[in-house]
């Protein structure tokens, strides 16, 4: 193999020389193309012959058409360029090949070998003098500094999306036509650059390669981890020109601009609901699907969300890190903190547009706007029993299915609700219901 590609190698550049364009009447020797004749020409035979002469005899001289002067023997491959066919025919010489002996990285270049390599030394000899940027190439510095001047040089030619990096467009593009090469071998799932294919396996692995020194957090992304470190630092570097909230990440502060337009992009198929966020419509639909992905390893509690299960593992260890600062009041969740201080001050921000009622909680409002309506969306499907709210509805189905979970530890009265036992516990304290 590697003697015929030697062989195909002095073919070409042999060919070369055969196939050059332009020869110099003085000495013979072939050019490429008109200008580095005329530059040798001018160097070389200058006490014979002025430049700009030469230039303009060259110029007017016929240019032969020749194409594809250097064609590999093994595959389709061609070019006009010597340097081209060198390095192309390398590719197929495996021996030649430069192994890097931390990873399975490979190649053909000397140079891209020297870069590779300073991955693993973390040397970066090119800084940024704007910021504390620094990298391995000086085409990655002259990248980033695109980042300062605002400079996006590509540009897609079907909507307006602007950016930096050419790879970056190339992805764009895809968007476009709906092109996903990379997909999953475990799961369905399929994306349009190798790196987020690389990012997805990871969920399969459990690989968090990215951990914070001060937590001990970890990644499983990079930016992940860059996000978080903001954290500990406090640096919220974008802010709403309308209210002045800061935030860590520039989509979180184009999220919350879209509270005061009032934008609601993402809208659920099958129902009405429409939200800021695309998390928030994936959780949102899996209402509709019944699908609870998490569960809790104590008692058979299952939920849509990650964070809806870490605050209910607090029923089982008793914590409440939140306390009201008035009374004694301690819970599990900061949003419940904030309710609880709302009954102290007094504050009832939402009210019915129809009635007078008021009350802390929006969800409290859109049950009682149902009211009006007589909008009752909960029915039971063992008899003509419909309902207001989802809680009621699983109340009520407690009369069918007998469950009495709220059991009196004085003596053995169960019952269906909560506050049906503490009626029932006045009986043993001597409190008048």
């Amino acid at each position: 193999m590697k003697q015929n590609c030697v062989n195909i190698l002095t073919k070409k550049i042999s060919g070369a020389s055969r196939n050059s364009i332009f020869e110099c009447d003085d000495c013979s020797k072939k050019f490429s193309t008109k200008d580095v004749l005329a530059d040798h020409i001018s160097h070389s035979h200058k006490t014979q012959k002025n430049s700009d002469a030469v230039r303009t005899q060259v110029k007017h001289t016929p240019v032969p058409q020749v194409t594809d002067i250097f064609s590999c023997d093994i595959c389709e491959f061609k070019t006009s360029q010597k340097r081209c066919i060198l390095a192309h025919l390398k590719a197929h010489v495996a021996k030649q090949a430069y192994c890097c002996n931390n990873c399975d990285y490979k190649c053909i270049d000397k140079r891209n070998f020297q870069r590779h390599m300073k991955k693993h030394t973390g040397e970066k000899p090119f800084s940024c003098n704007n910021c504390d940027y620094k990298c391995i190439t000086k085409y990655e510095l002259q990248r980033h500094m695109n980042i300062h001047t605002g400079e996006k040089p590509f540009s897609c030619n079907i909507c307006e999306y602007r950016c930096i990096k050419k790879a970056n467009l190339k992805d764009h593009i895809k968007i476009h036509s709906g092109e996903k090469p990379f997909s999953c071998n475990i799961c369905e799932f399929r994306c349009n650059r190798k790196i987020n294919l690389q990012i997805h396996m990871r969920i399969h692995t459990g690989e968090k390669p990215y951990s914070c020194h001060i937590c001990g957090y970890k990644y499983s992304e990079k930016s992940k981890l860059q996000r978080h470190m903001k954290i500990h630092t406090g640096e919220k570097p974008y802010s709403c020109h309308i209210c002045k909230y800061r935030f860590i990440t520039k989509s979180y502060l184009q999220t919350h601009t879209k509270i005061h337009t009032g934008e609601k992009p993402f809208s659920c198929h099958i129902c009405e609901y429409k939200c800021l966020r695309k998390t928030d419509l994936r959780t949102h639909i899996k209402i509709h699907t019944g699908e609870k992905p998490f569960s809790c390893n104590i008692c058979e509690y299952k939920c849509i969300q990650k964070s809806r299960l870490q605050t209910h593992m607090k029923i089982h260890t008793g914590e409440k890190p939140y306390s009201c600062h008035i009374c004694e009041y301690r819970c599990s969740e900061k949003n419940k903190l904030q309710r609880h201080i709302k009954i102290h001050t007094g504050e009832k921000p939402y009210s019915c547009h129809i009635c007078e009622y008021r009350c802390i909680i929006k969800s409290n409002l859109q049950k009682h706007i149902k009211i009006h309506t007589r909008e009752k969306p909960f029915s039971c499907n063992i008899c003509e029993y419909r309902c207001i709210t989802k809680f009621n509805l699983e109340t009520h189905i407690k009369i069918h299915t007998r469950e009495k979970p709220f059991l009196c530890n004085i003596c053995e009265f169960r019952c269906i609700r909560k506050n049906q036992l503490q009626n029932h516990l006045k009986i043993h304290t001597g409190v008048k219901p």
